[in-house]
């Protein structure tokens, strides 16, 4: 396993990293989890990713139930808030309020002092972003927290709140984490200019565009019994075009070529990007960590790059 530094931190994170949405909490058996989560560490990842609003905290349950058996120094662990946790006017958002008691609960759950990471899952458009800030400063001063993120935010909104920590003296962003895959480069345009200028780094989710990369989905084919397009997950059905399903075709041709498999590829495709300090996997069989892993120090040669690049036009 390779390690980055994550942004302009002297954090250093597994490039493969192990997330817990649609997998954890409910969505699996707990054993099943812990025993991924342990094999991810065995093979060298040490960032773990979670958030509140996983099953209403029961995924942060799960993950915390596993880390406990790691040395907690060893472990680079993050979770999030944002989303609703409760029906009431405050429990959703990123307010002082909502931002305190939400680290508090989140703490409990995964039962640690602190966390390394606490991203705000998404922009509030309802609260000052100063008062966000202040909070998440007020965490890190308390050594709840030791590094802030944010998660989907645009490069207008990240350059405000950079803007305004420096004003302020508050605690800077360090990280963001955008969706980011061969079939969604979103971010390539103005998110990670914005975040190299300001010393932030990229944690990326759905690396292999919600498993389409992986190449089980298949032209013409029935969908593959037991997979995430048979739940009622909606965000895959974009990838499963003809259009895409093709470019999965001739991309696969690649990674056969290279004797590696297509999801190795896609992975090491999004590590060449320098400004990605790691790409958030999820699993829910160790066999699929280990599957994933080897991704961490292939580096494609130019010439397969362009071949990339031709086909994802």
């Amino acid at each position: 396993m390779q390690y980055r530094r994550l942004g302009n931190t002297g954090l250093k994170v597994s490039e493969i990293s192990l997330g817990s949405w649609l997998t954890y909490g409910g969505y699996m058996e707990s054993d099943s989890a812990i025993r991924t989560i342990h094999r991810a560490y065995d093979l060298g990842i040490n960032f773990f990713d979670t958030a509140n609003v996983y099953m209403r905290g029961e995924a942060e349950k799960v993950v915390g139930q596993a880390i406990k058996d790691f040395q907690r120094e060893s472990i680079v662990l993050a979770t999030k808030v944002f989303w609703p946790m409760g029906e009431g006017p405050n429990d959703k958002g990123l307010s002082r309020k909502h931002i305190i008691e939400q680290a508090n609960a989140s703490l409990k759950r995964l039962n640690v002092d602190y966390v390394d990471i606490y991203y705000a899952h998404r922009f509030d458009s309802e609260t000052p972003v100063e008062e966000t800030l202040r909070a998440f400063d007020d965490l890190v001063r308390q050594g709840k927290v030791l590094y802030l993120g944010v998660s989907e935010w645009t490069a207008e909104q990240i350059s405000e709140a950079v803007h305004i920590a420096d004003k302020k003296l508050l605690d800077r962003i360090v990280v963001n984490q955008p969706q980011y895959n061969m079939f969604h480069r979103v971010i390539e345009k103005e998110i990670i200019p914005v975040s190299e200028k300001h010393g932030i780094g990229q944690v990326v989710w759905s690396p292999l565009a919600q498993g389409v990369l992986t190449g089980k989905y298949k032209k013409g084919a029935g969908l593959p019994e037991g997979s995430r397009a048979t739940t009622n997950n909606t965000s895959i059905q974009r990838f499963l075009t003809d259009e895409y399903l093709d470019k999965v075709d001739q991309l696969t041709n690649i990674a056969n070529e290279l004797d590696i498999s297509l999801s190795q590829l896609a992975i090491a495709w999004i590590l060449r990007q320098p400004n990605v300090a790691s790409a958030l996997v999820g699993a829910s069989r160790p066999e699929q960590i280990e599957e994933n892993v080897k991704a961490s120090g292939i580096v494609l040669e130019d010439a397969i790059i362009n071949n990339i690049e031709e086909i994802l036009k």
